[in-house]
Order: structure tokens, then sequence, then C-alpha cells
């Protein structure tokens, strides 16, 4: 896999950032999307192909992505298709901060070092290029207003957005309640996005999932049936991680 195009997990952690604090909104249920944005990548590496409400590998070969190809191998030890849900809700620790990490190997974000509460050492990341961020919200607002279908990487990054809960981020306030409805539906254009999100959502709700069927095609009433995305209360205080040597990192 080429480095020249950024991928679903890296375009939903830089939509989660807030530019004025730098912190992620919704962190908890990010660090379930982010792990759904892997199987979304995978499937269009076409690694990985959804078998039901499971996830079969299809194409073992590494895709030159460290982070993608380390949860290529760990589905691949399965042997045997893996339910989505169970896969989305296995611990993940760290995921969002490698992501983190890698963004600021790459440029695109910046740490800057602080303190709580006046003690306790702190990191923030803030975008070095707030354009980039611009760039992919742009895409989610050119498909919710034009309403044409849009291509498989903005649908499932729509789809991704609203099953985390970062609608009332991207769109806030009563004025953003369409743009949020709006989000909600473009999860029917990409089959394994719709998969992906409602697995996430189910694993927040502590839902245990069903066999679902296909999203509708394009152009069928789809909202029945979707699930709105909890939406947490933003602004989670960061927590410091123990260990008199390590930094506390933003939630």
């Amino acid at each position: 896999m080429g480095r020249s195009r950024r991928t679903i997990p890296e375009e939903l952690l830089l939509l989660a950032l807030d530019p004025a604090t730098g912190t992620t909104a919704q962190p908890q249920s990010l660090d379930l999307g982010l792990a759904g944005a892997q199987l979304v990548e995978l499937a269009l590496a076409g690694r990985i192909a959804p078998d039901g409400d499971r996830i079969a590998v299809v194409v073992p070969r590494p895709t030159g992505d460290p982070t993608l190809d380390c949860a290529l191998e760990l589905l691949r030890r399965r042997g045997a298709p893996v339910r989505a849900v169970n896969w989305i809700g296995g611990p993940r620790l760290g995921l969002r901060q490698t992501y983190l990490s890698h963004l600021e190997r790459c440029g695109m974000v910046h740490a800057v070092a602080g303190q709580m509460c006046g003690v306790l050492p702190t990191t923030r990341y803030q975008a070095t290029d707030t354009e980039i961020s611009r760039e992919i919200k742009a895409r989610l607002d050119n498909a919710i207003r034009t309403g044409v279908p849009p291509d498989p990487r903005t649908a499932a990054l729509a789809a991704l957005a609203h099953a985390v809960g970062l609608g009332k981020h991207l769109y806030p306030g009563n004025e953003g309640r369409s743009s949020r409805s709006r989000l909600r539906d473009l999860i029917r254009h990409d089959p394994m996005g719709g998969l992906v999100a409602h697995a996430v959502m189910d694993v927040q709700n502590g839902v245990a999932a069903q066999p679902r069927r296909s999203p509708a095609p394009a152009g069928r009433p789809a909202t029945a049936g979707v699930r709105s995305a909890p939406e947490p209360a933003r602004g989670v205080p960061m927590q410091p991680r123990h260990g008199s040597m390590a930094r506390a990192v933003v939630h």
C-alpha cells in the first residue's frame, strides 16, 4: 500500500482532533472507531472481506503499513472468520496513541507539552496544517450537501464518524441537526463501512450483534434500522499515565 494517501484511521483521528484545544472528541468511542477503520482500510486494500457479520482474510500479503499489517496478522492468526463486533470490542490498548505518534512523525500534528494541575506532565496534539482537516471534512460536507453517492472511502469515513459520535463535534447545535442526520444516512453507501459502523455501535451499546442484512442500495430508504450513535459528553479530562517517567497523553 502506498503512503501517498491517508488511511481511514488517520483521517478519522484528524477529524476528531479539536484544533483549539488539541484534545480528541469522543475518546472512548474513537478507540473503537480506529479499530473498525483498520478493517475498512484492509478491505479496501483487498486483504479482507465481509462474510456475513464476520471478517475473513482473503489475501494475507502485507500492505506495507506496519499498523495495518499488525491487525492483518492478528486476523490471520485467528484461522477462521471473526465477528466484526468481537474484533472491534477486543483490547486495543494504545491504538489511538500509536496513530497520534504516526501523525506526528508524518508532520501532520505536533506534540505540545503541558501540565495538569500544575504538576503532572501532559501532551496535547495540534494539527500542523489545518487545511488537511478542512479538506477531509469538505468531502463529508459535499456528500451531505449534494446527496450524490460518495466514493467508498468517504462513505466509510462518514459511517465511522457517525458511529463514534463525531456528529455533534463536526456539526454542532440545532443548526447542525439536519447535517448530522444526513451523515448517518451515508452509512448505506458502503457495505463494509456499514458493517463496521454497526459493530462499533453494538459494542458501545453492549448489544450482542446478530447477522445483519446488507445495507440498502442507494436510492432506497435506509434509515429504518440505522442506529444513532451514542454521543457521550465532550471534554473528557485527560488522565495521566501511571509511572513517574511516563507523560500523560491527551484523550
